[in-house]
């Protein structure tokens, strides 16, 4: 593919609710552009984005897949984002590394979570916007009834450009209001120009009314010029329209049908003439790394200033690291410094990419997207410049790990292994966490979701031979003491030569620490100080291990307060083992309860699902302790939660919000467990302990 200048770019991100189409639509594009010769299919596995492995399995997306076109001498690059939620990671990223996002929604179904999300996401990232109703060729698809939905959620902004026209249910052709003309499709996919059905009249007036008004507010010249009831011009209405989808306050509203690839040519007519290029919209605000703030141009003649937006790890190939060039020009010659890493990257081959297809490039060029093979240190989210100006770009906001789940090894000898294969996918997945529970110890693993966790699962297993299996993660819980007591610790042992002599009264009682607090109150010279730190390690080593389930002890003071000692028998380790005697007789005496730990939670959902939300977390032993209205009819409700109740949260959240609520949980205290749940526990820990874990 030849090299563009960058006002012959544009980054388009194709984001929305999964299964509205936005695989196919790329495909679409891609076919009618002649970038393809084929039309693939999703559910026959031969799309061009969708060519990993698993979601050729699964005939979803699991990632953000780039695929470049080239449309009246520009170049598209397409960035097709997941729909699901567990695999939001590739929607963040896709959509930053764009200057405008392609919205898909289903003609059947209208306006779903995943609309809003990608809508609030493009917004927050100050992306120009671009809705296609797709789907149309289907049976009750109702576009009137969609742009309904549109307007009800995002307001006047959506402003239709492309429309049907219907009888029978049946669409008899597209109105293109922009060029006032009209145009049908035969079943092969050929278009044939028609008259605009005398029956579209009204439709039609109303519709580009409703343009005007949407061009009126982009300036106060055109909203004078409204006002006074003159008609805009065929510039001044596509003039506005730049400006509008420039600032966000109009997003253009198209339609048509991916599978059988009806008015996708009008489509990508709009990206080129209507959505911003590279030139116009992929500057950015960043930050030198002394924390100066300055506006970055997209300019080719400036200094090279890039960023990684995602990492691909490939068996085969090695670390692929896609890029997004802001300024100045990446070549294979270039020796560009990694910010973050504060070190120079050295180049490996550079490639433009469309799905799984390669191909050599000389150059990455300002405004464009390509691939380095093999960086050394680079991930995502790494800024990459010429040395003589060295800026950071911003990182996407990527979503944050909710379900935690523990790693359960097939085959042995993979132990090694698998802490390695997981910290390759962590670097291509910014949405996975992996941590070794010493404690617990699990192997724990972290993810978005239940199928987020299953695709790692089949990763492993397909890219690294390591096989697992998900079980449920323990819970650290802890012990502790609610009385006083004083008790006896003597150790004594005779063989021949010297016997072991240790001799101690120590007295146990509860405190606010987090460990033990040693102190002693010896008059006499009852024990001699030098065995003061071996009674002291004694107790150190036991407070490791709990008398009730064997769970670390806290909250614990012990005091030693008198003993004997033999002149020559008496030796640390001797005074060793009578505090360690003292502590497996007082402890049981002292009043020993279990505690669990108690997690402090931030739930934000709809207003509606306020009341479902607190009913779940009074079933989960939860205490709400307030509530927070948000903007945008959300609530943020507080509460502090036992985190044993907590484990799958995520997935019932979900469910109950249809995807719209988030949460954050962090540890806060150890209370008191009750105890009607303490035998379970117990029984727990001693079915841990009899697998020789």
């Amino acid at each position: 593919m030849k090299q563009y200048m960058v006002d012959k770019i544009r980054n388009v991100a194709i984001a929305g609710h999964g299964g509205s189409g936005k695989t196919s639509l790329a495909e679409a594009m891609l076919y009618r552009a002649g970038a393809t010769d084929r039309l693939g299919k999703t559910a026959d596995g031969n799309t061009v984005c969708d060519c990993d492995q698993e979601e050729i399995r699964r005939k979803v997306s699991v990632s953000s897949a780039v695929a470049p076109l080239e449309w009246k001498d520009n170049k598209i690059n397409l960035i097709d984002c997941p729909g699901l939620f567990d695999f939001a990671v590739g929607m963040s990223e896709g959509i930053r590394a764009a200057e405008s996002v392609l919205i898909v929604v289903s003609a059947k179904s209208g306006v779903n979570v995943g609309t809003e999300k990608a809508y609030k996401l493009a917004t927050q990232m100050g992306k120009a916007k671009l809705f296609y109703i797709n789907k149309m060729d289907t049976e009750h698809a109702d576009f009137h009834k969609v742009m309904e939905s549109l307007h009800a959620a995002f307001g006047a902004s959506a402003c239709p450009m492309v429309v049907p026209y219907v009888e029978d249910h049946k669409v008899v052709c597209y109105i293109d209001l922009l060029d006032d003309r009209a145009f049908s499709y035969a079943a092969d996919g050929s278009k044939t120009d028609v008259e605009i059905p005398a029956g579209a009249s009204g439709m039609v007036t109303a519709l580009k009314d409703d343009i005007q008004e949407a061009v009126a507010e982009t300036s106060e010249e055109l909203m004078d010029k409204f006002f006074s009831g003159e008609d805009f011009t065929q510039e001044e209405i596509r003039k506005g329209l730049l400006q509008g989808v420039r600032t966000g306050t109009i997003a253009p509203v198209f339609c048509g049908s991916a599978l059988t690839t009806e008015a996708i040519n009008p489509l990508l007519n709009a990206i080129v003439t209507i959505l911003p290029s590279a030139a116009d919209n992929a500057g950015e605000q960043v930050k030198t790394p002394g924390g100066e703030e300055l506006y970055l141009d997209c300019n080719a003649d400036d200094p090279l200033a890039a960023f990684v937006f995602k990492t691909v790890t490939d068996p085969f190939v090695g670390k692929m690291s896609y890029v997004k060039v802001v300024a100045g020009k990446l070549a294979a010659s270039s020796s560009p410094t990694n910010v973050r890493a504060g070190v120079p990257e050295r180049m490996g081959k550079l490639v433009t990419i469309r799905g799984k297809k390669q191909e050599d490039t000389d150059y990455i060029g300002a405004g464009d997207i390509g691939v380095i093979c093999k960086l050394a240190e680079a991930v995502t989210g790494d800024s990459i410049c010429d040395p003589k100006r060295l800026v950071l770009f911003e990182k996407a906001p990527f979503p944050k790990p909710s379900l935690t789940m523990a790693i359960q090894l097939k085959g042995k000898g993979d132990e090694g292994k698998i802490a390695q294969a997981l910290l390759r996918l962590m670097e291509e997945d910014p949405a996975i966490a992996f941590e070794n529970n010493t404690e617990t110890r699990q192997q724990l693993i972290s993810g978005l979701g239940e199928q987020h966790l299953d695709v790692i699962v089949s990763k492993l297993k397909n890219k690294f031979g390591i096989e697992i299996t998900l079980t449920k993660q323990r819970v650290a819980y802890r012990e502790t003491i609610r009385k006083k007591v004083k008790v006896q610790g003597r150790h004594k042992k005779q063989s021949g030569g010297h016997g072991q002599f240790g001799d101690v009264w120590i007295e146990f009682e509860p405190c606010d620490s987090e460990g033990l607090v040693f102190e002693e109150n010896v008059f006499g010279g009852a024990v001699p100080k030098n065995f003061f730190p071996a009674v002291e390690k004694g107790l150190q080593e036991c407070v490791k291990q709990g008398t009730i389930a064997g769970y670390p002890v806290v909250g614990l003071k012990a005091t030693l307060v008198d003993g004997s000692y033999h002149p020559v028998d008496s030796s640390e380790m001797a005074f060793k083992t009578a505090a360690s005697l003292a502590y497996k007789a007082g402890l049981p005496q002292a009043g020993p309860v279990l505690l669990e730990p108690i997690g402090s939670l931030k739930v934000t959902v709809p207003d509606a699902n306020t009341g479902d939300i607190i009913s779940e977390l009074n079933k989960r032993r939860g205490r709400v302790l307030g509530m927070n209205t948000l903007n945008g009819g959300y609530q943020e409700i507080v509460a502090e939660v036992p985190m044993s109740e907590m484990l799958d949260f995520s997935i019932i959240l979900r469910s109950i919000s249809q995807g719209r609520g988030d949460f954050e949980l962090n540890f806060e205290r150890y209370e008191q467990l009750p105890q009607m749940l303490e035998a379970a526990v117990i029984e727990e820990a001693k079915a841990m302990r009899a697998d020789g874990e």
